[in-house]
């Protein structure tokens, strides 16, 4: 059973930068556990930020007051992803003299024994005793949430031809390079599908894309049935998500590709120049899988295997809690 969020000894902190890949894997597992959270960004300052934890100095002093402040008393339950959380996180497990647990997700650039839990997915090398394996990354999608939300935006999806084709268009980063090239054939891509389909699209864009990426998009969609949103106004991911029949990803996220797969949708991955050696591992693992297959520019629909890995996690935490506090 999941930690009750009623449970008044039970209080959790959400602990990020604030950037939405790193922040909503920490609130879906706050979710999926029921926990009863509190959403806290937090923005570091110079040097310090750019310096490996351990050598930071009295890390929770090195916060700017244009985040969140983290101060006692401190929470049950702690949950951080990315850099800047990470000596915060440290920190309040000593602060609190060990009565915090502490979950960290995503490999940490300090050693795992620093925290209570690591939570990492499959294609990262790091495994021990308190390192929890996650086959990619967690997410907040659950049937519950993506019926909700789709009743929420039926207005807006009202109309829509079937079938219907959601396209998650991400954008350049480290490991990749979107470029107008690229978008221009992911676009010739898109108009050789509805040719064959006579499908609707459902498009969102990242901050990533661009304006000239977005443009070529854009275009291309003219002459086409479709919504598409660019980020302002109330976000209709989910929506958009529980509404496709089919699910085209660009290949430069792997949170957008285990959200649709998480979704239970078929999903094609759009291949884009770049990638590294964790990217590579972790494509060549979905598709072994069966749950992604490449974006050509045809039809391929299929019933994928179920993708639960938010739920799973969340268990095998509150074994080990149950187990911690009965020890």
């Amino acid at each position: 059973m999941p930690i009750s969020s009623s449970d008044p000894a039970r209080t959790c902190w959400v602990v990020t930068d604030g950037s939405a890949g790193m922040e909503n894997q920490c609130i879906g597992l706050a979710e999926a556990m029921g926990l009863d959270f509190k959403v806290k960004r937090i923005h570091t300052k110079k040097p310090w930020r750019w310096l490996p934890p351990q050598f930071w100095l009295s890390p929770l002093r090195q916060l700017k007051d244009s985040g969140d402040r983290l101060d006692p008393p401190w929470p049950d339950i702690l949950i951080t992803c990315g850099r800047q959380a990470i000596p915060m996180s440290m920190a309040i497990r000593k602060a609190s003299k060990g009565a915090t647990f502490t979950i960290h997700i995503q490999t940490p650039n300090a050693p795992a024994n620093r925290f209570d839990l690591v939570v990492v997915p499959e294609h990262d090398a790091l495994r021990g005793p308190n390192v929890l394996v996650s086959e990619g990354s967690l997410t907040r999608i659950t049937p519950q949430r993506l019926s909700e939300e789709a009743a929420r935006f039926s207005d807006e999806l009202a109309g829509l031809s079937a079938p219907v084709v959601t396209v998650l268009v991400g954008g350049s980063n480290r490991c990749y390079e979107v470029t107008p090239e690229t978008m221009h054939a992911l676009t010739t891509r898109l108009e050789q599908l509805q040719e064959e389909t006579d499908c609707s699209f459902l498009v969102t864009t990242s901050r990533r894309t661009g304006p000239e990426n977005e443009k070529i998009l854009e275009d291309c969609l003219a002459n086409l049935p479709h919504r598409i949103w660019r980020g302002t106004g109330d976000n209709p991911y989910f929506a958009y998500l529980e509404k496709a029949d089919l699910v085209i990803v660009t290949a430069d996220s792997v949170n957008m590709v285990c959200e649709a797969c998480t979704a239970g949708k078929p999903v094609l991955v759009f291949d884009l120049p770049g990638g590294n050696r964790k990217f590579t591992r972790f494509h060549a693992t979905m598709r072994e899988r069966d749950r992604t297959r490449p974006f050509t520019g045809r039809w391929d629909s299929w019933t994928p295997p179920e993708l639960a890995e938010t739920r799973r996690i969340a268990d095998c935490i509150q074994t080990i809690l149950t187990n911690r506090k009965s020890a």
